[in-house]
C-alpha cells in the first residue's frame, strides 16, 4: 500500500470508530464530534476509559497495535457496565463491531471511576501476559533482539550455537513492513510451522534514525536478499515471495561497504586495490590439502591436536592428503611445524575458471569463490554507467532492491546493444539507497554474496553486540556443552574476547540480597 492509501484507510477507520461510539462519548460527558477527530479521539476514549493517554502511542506501532485494538474494545464495553464473558468474546470476534450494537441499542451508563484491576484471577494472569508481551515486542522490534548463529560461516569469530544479543538501535530499527504478524516470531509459529503473518497490508519502509553507519569489517546481521522459501533450512523446491522483514536472518561481515571497488584475488580481498585489513579478531579460514609422512600423521591425532572445526572433506590414503575445508592461520602454522607434514598448499579456484552459481551468474563474467571482481558497491545518489556489458551486475538491484520492493515496478531489457528501463533507453543510473558486500571469515564455507551480490541497506537488521551464552551440541555432559569462557563476551573490539559473566552472576547476587533486605524492612 502506497503513502495514499495509507493515509484513506487511516481516515476510513477514524470514520468507522466515530460512527461506533459516538453516543458512548456524549454518555461520558465528552462531545460526541470528538468521536471523529483523528488522534485527539484515542486521547479521549483512553479517558474515558481511565486508561493513560501514552497508550495511544501503542496505537500506532505495528504488531503492538494488533494487540492495544482488542484491548481497548473490551475496555471500552467494561466501562459501560458489560462484563461478561461473553461481551469479551463478542467484542473480539466481531472485531470491535460489537460495540456498534452496544452504541445504538443499549442504554448507555458510564462508569467513571471503574476499579481498573482485573475480576478474576483468569483476567489477572491474562492481563499481566498482554502486557508482557507488548513490552518485549517493542523491544524485540526497535532495541534489541535474540539470534542464535545457525552456521560455521564467521567460524573463530562467531561459533556454531552462539546466542547473541542484536541491536537494532545501532544502525536504526526498521519499522515493520507486514502490519499483521504473530508478535516475537519470524516468517514461522514455533510447533506450528505455519507462516506467522499476512502478506497484506504492507507499510512502506521506513528506518528510525542510528548512530552509527556499517562500517567496513562490522559484522552485521541482515535479510537473506533473494529468499524466497517458506522458512530458513526448508530443503523443498517450492517458493513464494516475502517481505522485506520477513526473509532468513544472515549473519557476514561487510568487507565492502557503498563507493567501495572490492575485488577478490586467491581468495584474498582487496579494496581500492589494496589488501582488506581485518580487526585481529577475525580469523580466515581457507582450505588447503596437507600431505603426511610417517606414522606420526594420523587422522585422530590432527583433531586431537589441531584447532580444526570441521571434519576431513577427504583422505587420500595412498598419498596420504588431507583435505581441510577450512583452517585458520594459527592451525596452518602448526601444520608447517609438524615433523610429519610433508608439504600443504592451499586449495585456490584459478582466475578465468568460471564457478555455477557465482554472482552474477553470467557467461560474461568468468568468476568464481576465489577470483572475483572488481566490482563497485553501489552508493546512495551515485550515478554509474549502463551497458550491456555491466547491466547483469545492477540488473537485480533496479528491478527489485529499488523497483518492486519500493512499490515501483521496474524493467530491465536488452536489445541490441542497448539497456532499457521500463522501455527507455538508459546509458547510466542513480541508486537510490546504499548497498553491501558481505562475506564469511570461512572463506570456503561460506553462502554470502559471491553468490547472491549486493545486500541493499533495507535489509539490514542490525549489529551483533553481546553472546549472552553458547552451547557446544558435540561436547559430551552437559556441563561442557556449555562455553563457559563466551559468555557474556562482546561481538566486537580488539583483542581476546573476556567474559563479563562473573561480574553478572555478582550484581545479580547483589540486587537479589537488596530486594529481599529491602522487603524485609518494609514487613517489619
Amino acid at each position: 500500500m502506497s503513502l495514499f492509501m495509507w493515509f484513506v484507510f487511516f481516515l476510513v477507520v477514524q470514520l468507522v470508530h466515530g460512527l461506533g461510539t459516538w453516543r458512548m462519548y456524549k454518555a461520558a460527558g465528552q462531545n460526541p464530534i470528538t468521536a471523529f477527530i483523528p488522534v485527539y479521539n484515542a486521547v479521549i476514549l483512553l479517558k474515558i476509559i481511565n486508561r493513560p493517554w501514552w497508550w495511544v502511542i501503542l496505537l500506532f506501532i505495528p504488531i503492538v497495535n494488533l494487540i492495544i485494538f482488542p484491548v481497548l474494545w473490551v475496555e471500552t464495553l467494561r466501562s459501560f457496565g458489560k462484563h461478561r464473558v461473553a461481551d469479551t468474546w463478542l467484542a473480539i470476534l466481531s472485531l470491535g463491531f460489537y460495540i456498534y450494537i452496544i452504541n445504538y441499542s443499549a442504554d448507555l451508563k458510564h462508569i467513571k471511576d471503574r476499579s481498573l484491576k482485573p475480576r478474576t484471577e483468569v483476567g489477572e494472569w491474562v492481563s499481566s501476559i498482554l502486557f508482557a508481551v507488548v513490552a518485549a515486542t517493542i523491544v524485540h522490534t526497535y532495541f534489541i533482539q535474540p539470534f542464535t548463529i545457525p552456521t560455521s560461516s564467521l567460524e573463530k569469530t562467531l561459533l556454531v550455537g552462539d546466542f547473541l544479543f542484536v541491536s537494532k538501535f545501532h544502525y536504526g530499527a526498521r519499522t515493520p513492513k507486514t502490519t499483521v504478524s504473530f508478535p516475537m516470531v519470524h516468517d514461522t509459529i514455533p510447533i506450528l510451522g505455519v507462516k506467522s503473518y499476512t502478506n497484506w497490508p504492507q507499510l512502506p519502509y521506513f528506518r528510525l534514525p542510528g548512530f552509527e553507519e556499517v562500517e567496513r569489517n562490522d559484522i552485521v546481521v541482515f535479510n537473506w536478499p533473494v529468499d524466497t522459501v517458506p522458512y530458513f533450512g526448508y530443503k523443498g523446491k517450492a517458493s513464494y515471495y516475502k517481505p522485506i522483514d520477513k526473509k532468513s536472518n544472515y549473519v557476514k561481515r561487510a568487507v565492502g561497504v557503498p563507493g567501495d571497488s572490492l575485488s577478490i584475488r586467491d581468495g584474498k580481498i582487496y579494496i581500492q586495490g589494496e589488501p582488506l585489513q581485518l580487526h585481529d579478531r577475525a580469523k580466515p579460514q581457507y582450505s588447503y590439502i596437507v600431505k603426511g609422512k610417517g606414522q606420526g600423521f594420523s587422522l585422530r591425532y590432527l583433531y586431537e591436536q589441531y584447532d580444526i572445526t570441521d571434519p576431513v572433506g577427504w583422505y587420500n590414503q595412498n598419498n596420504r592428503e588431507y583435505y581441510f575445508s577450512s583452517l585458520s592461520e594459527e592451525a596452518l602454522q602448526r601444520f608447517k611445524n609438524h615433523p610429519n607434514v610433508a608439504s600443504i598448499r592451499r586449495n585456490i579456484d584459478p582466475a578465468g575458471q568460471a564457478e555455477a552459481g557465482i554472482f552474477p551468474q553470467d557467461p560474461n563474467f568468468a568468476w568464481n569463490k576465489d577470483q572475483l571482481g572488481p566490482i563497485y558497491i553501489p552508493q546512495e545518489g551515485a550515478t554509474t554507467p549502463i551497458t550491456t556489458e555491466n547491466i547483469a551486475l545492477y540488473k537485480r538491484i533496479i528491478e527489485v532492491y529499488e523497483g518492486s520492493e519500493w512499490g515501483t515496478p521496474q524493467n530491465i531489457q536488452v536489445k541490441g546493444n542497448q539497456v532499457y528501463l521500463n522501455e527507455n533507453p538508459i546509458q547510466e543510473y542513480t541508486f537510490k539507497q546504499n548497498y553491501y558486500w558481505m562475506m564469511g571469515d570461512n572463506r570456503h564455507n561460506s553462502e554470502d554474496s559471491r553468490y547472491w551480490g549486493f545486500v541493499p541497506e533495507t535489509h539490514i537488521v542490525g549489529k551483533p553486540v553481546f553472546i549472552w551464552m553458547s552451547w557446544d551440541g558435540n561436547a559430551q555432559g552437559f556441563m561442557n556443552k556449555i562455553r563457559w569462557e563466551r559468555l557474556f563476551t562482546t561481538v566486537g573490539g580488539s583483542g581476546e574476547p573476556v567474559s563479563y559473566f562473573y561480574y553478572f552472576v555478582i550484581g545479580l547476587i547483589l540486587v537479589i540480597g537488596y530486594n529481599t533486605f529491602r522487603k524485609k524492612k518494609k514487613s517489619e
